[in-house]
């Protein structure tokens, strides 16, 4: 693996259209698929529940050592071409589908009280970082 051989600091999935789960290996960030940031695939029918249309900035502060010490994630809508700010709903959507699917990595997405998605992991002590 990257990090193990290469002491890669983070690991950046692409071409999955849709955001996918996340993972905190030996304190590195491994992004399994990080979606569209834009596309044009505003109108095409039958992918609705991939949520195409949601784009999300991760922003990830590294330590000088390589190892991940935050992970924030702000989402966006892509509204005829733009980027807008998306309603709650969409926010917590994205919340809960992301943590559903990074918790067998023993990761999670939690929603801070400024409404932004930070990443949940217990650190080495078992506390929640």
């Amino acid at each position: 693996m990257l990090v193990d051989r290469a002491d890669v600091s983070i690991i950046h999935g692409h071409s999955s259209h849709h955001a996918k789960a996340m993972e905190v290996y030996r304190d590195r960030l491994i992004l399994y698929g990080c979606g569209d940031f834009l596309n044009d695939y505003e109108g095409i029918r039958g992918y609705d529940g991939y949520r195409d249309d949601l784009a999300l900035m991760y922003f990830a502060d590294v330590e000088p050592s390589g190892i991940l010490a935050r992970l924030e994630i702000v989402l966006l809508q892509i509204r005829k071409f733009q980027l807008v700010h998306p309603p709650k709903q969409d926010i917590c959507w994205v919340q809960q589908t992301l943590d559903r699917e990074s918790r067998k990595f023993e990761t999670g997405v939690t929603l801070s009280q400024d409404g932004q998605l930070v990443l949940a992991r217990p650190d080495r002590t078992g506390q929640t970082v």
